[in-house]
This record gives structure tokens, C-alpha cells and sequence, in this order.
């Protein structure tokens, strides 16, 4: 103020504004100096940083407090950045569909539909597996506008526009299947989540629900769910995206136009 001539107010409000990106912290003793820690964060750092708490510990950790205290700013500084909980979600999806782009060898407008379609649903699926956050992030009502997210739909499109569907139906077909995959990933999650508070693995757990199960079919009333269990049958959320994918395919398929 002595040196240069400014005013009280512009240089309190200089200074709080120093303190909210994180660039001078007040210590006693010493009052306002400069912090000696890490650059102040961009928005895509904390973008990143949530997608890594969502990562460990699920979507519900990830509050503007809990992120605020990651990157070492207070929680209204966070605002500066995102403008509220929903806007980080979206960036977050965004960014992980981003680094998810449909499958780069091949080309929906040359090859089969079929093989495209496939391979762009397992692409979804294994984001899904390596976040498994996303799927409660998703939602096909309220939709976040993301734009990678949306070039995934537009890519399925355009695997379907040399089959004879008419634009209506392209767009019902690539959310339909994108749904599905969603939908099943859903449990992903859940089944991170239980592993964590029971330290089983669902293999682990469902050995481990043997006698129950063998009094309730023992009943009689479930003739046709014993004799499957008294096989020996592999069952998993992967056996159960295939078998759903390879039905819904069939089914576009029957009403491809020659």
C-alpha cells in the first residue's frame, strides 16, 4: 500500500482472493506469505483428482469439501473452477470417455455394423469395469452433456445408417444397447463397495451363502433353479453382458432392411 499507492479495500480484496486459489495462506506469527506448496490447481487437475477419489472409494466420496481438501484449496475456491457438484460429475465423465474413444481400427462407415456395434459396447464395458463410478454418474433421462460421451452414440449411428434404419431408430439402437451396458454395470459399484466391507470376493461371498442356499432349494418348490445349481455352471456379470449384447444384436438385426 506505502510502495505503490493502493487502497486498503482493492488490496484486502487482492489478498482474500490470493488466499482462495491458494497462492498466499495466513500464518501466525508472520500474517499473509506466500504458499510454499505446488502450483495452485487448473480445473483439469481437479477433475483429475476426483476421478481418483471416485476411482477408490466410489462416487458418494467425492463431495466439494473432500476435493477441496485434495487439492489444497478451501471449498469456496472450488467454485472458481466447477460451478457446482453436477458440472464436476459431467467433466469427470467427460474426461473419462474422452480417454475411452471408440475403437480407433475400425471404421463405421466401411465395416460390418455388427462388428462395430460390439466393439464399441465391450469398449463401454471395460471403462466401466475401470471406473466403476461411471455407471451411477450415467443417466439416459438427464443425460450429462458431454461431448465424448455423445460422439460414442453418434459413432453407433453411424455403424446403423447403411442398414436401411431411418435416423429415429439409429438413435433408439445406439442408446438402447449404450443402456444396457450401463444398466449392467450398474453392480460394478455395489459389488466394489461389498467387497470392501466384507473383504470377500463375490466368489468368496457366494460360497459362503452354501447352506443357506441349500436350505431353500432343499424346499422342493425351485426344481429348476436346484438342478442349475447342482451343475456345474459359470455365472458372473461378464456371462451376463455377453449373453444380453449377443440377444439385442440379433434382434437389430432382424429388422436391418435389406
Amino acid at each position: 500500500m506505502a510502495s505503490y499507492g493502493v487502497a486498503m479495500a482493492t488490496a484486502t480484496r487482492v489478498i482474500g482472493q490470493l488466499r482462495d486459489t491458494g497462492l498466499v495462506e495466513t500464518r501466525p506469527g508472520l500474517g499473509t506469505v506466500v504458499s510454499g506448496g505446488t502450483a495452485p490447481p487448473d480445473r483439469d487437475r481437479i477433475v483429475r483428482v476426483a476421478i481418483t477419489v471416485a476411482d477408490a472409494e466410489g462416487l458418494g466420496a467425492v463431495s466439494m469439501r473432500r476435493l477441496a481438501g485434495e487439492v489444497g484449496l478451501p471449498t469456496m475456491a472450488l467454485y472458481r473452477y466447477v460451478e457446482d457438484k453436477e458440472d464436476l460429475v459431467r467433466l469427470m465423465t467427460d474426461r473419462v470417455m474422452a480417454e475411452h474413444p471408440p475403437p480407433p481400427h475400425l471404421d463405421p462407415g466401411v465395416d460390418d455394423w455388427r462388428t462395430c456395434v460390439e466393439a464399441l459396447a465391450r469398449l463401454q464395458w471395460a471403462m466401466y469395469r475401470e471406473h466403476p463410478w461411471l455407471a451411477q454418474a450415467m443417466s439416459f433421462t438427464r443425460p450429462p452433456l458431454a461431448p465424448h460421451g455423445m460422439a460414442h452414440t453418434e459413432w453407433t449411428m453411424r455403424a446403423l445408417d447403411r442398414c436401411g434404419l431411418d435416423t429415429s431408430t439409429q438413435f433408439t439402437a445406439a442408446v438402447m444397447i449404450a443402456n444396457y451396458v450401463r444398466g449392467t454395470a450398474v453392480n460394478l459399484e455395489e459389488e466394489a463397495q461389498a467387497e470392501q466391507e466384507t473383504g470377500m470376493t463375490e466368489q468368496q461371498w457366494m460360497e459362503a451363502q452354501q447352506d443357506r442356499f441349500a436350505a431353500v432349494l432343499a424346499t422342493g418348490k425351485l426344481p429348476l433353479m436346484a438342478r442349475f445349481m447342482a451343475g456345474d455352471h459359470e455365472f458372473g456379470l461378464d456371462l451376463l453382458l455377453d449373453y444380453g449384447l449377443q440377444r439385442l444384436l440379433d434382434g437389430l438385426a432382424a429388422v436391418m432392411k435389406p
